[in-house]
């Protein structure tokens, strides 16, 4: 017979990482859907993407805490959504040095 373990987190504690985590991705989804700056607009989704994960790492440990398999999950995200802004804000450095445009309204010529 296996050992019943300890809930990594309890209920309210649970409760309110969802609650922090819904509203990290309801400021981001606001910051980035009413910004007209570039980099407001990829730090808005970097907020929402965050609340996201923090969500989804909460909800891990409280299902299943015994194994690190979300905690894994959550650490590479991180470290792939760390890489995707640094490149998001090469390419927005490379717009402003090329055609001075730092605003998303400006870039319609950057369609393909």
């Amino acid at each position: 017979m296996t050992p019943v373990m300890d809930p990594l987190i309890d209920v309210t504690t649970l409760q309110v990482l969802l609650t922090v985590a819904a509203g990290l991705v309801g400021v981001g989804l606001f910051g980035a859907l009413s910004q007209q700056s570039v980099v407001m607009v990829m730090m808005g989704l970097e907020l929402a993407v965050n609340g996201v994960m923090l969500a989804a790492g909460a909800a891990w440990a409280a299902v299943s805490p015994e194994l690190a398999d979300g905690q894994m999950l959550v650490v590479i995200a991180l470290v792939v959504m760390a890489v995707e802004m640094a490149m998001g804000f090469a390419v927005v450095i490379a717009i402003y040095r090329a055609r001075q445009i730092d605003m998303v309204d400006s870039a319609t010529d950057l369609r393909g």
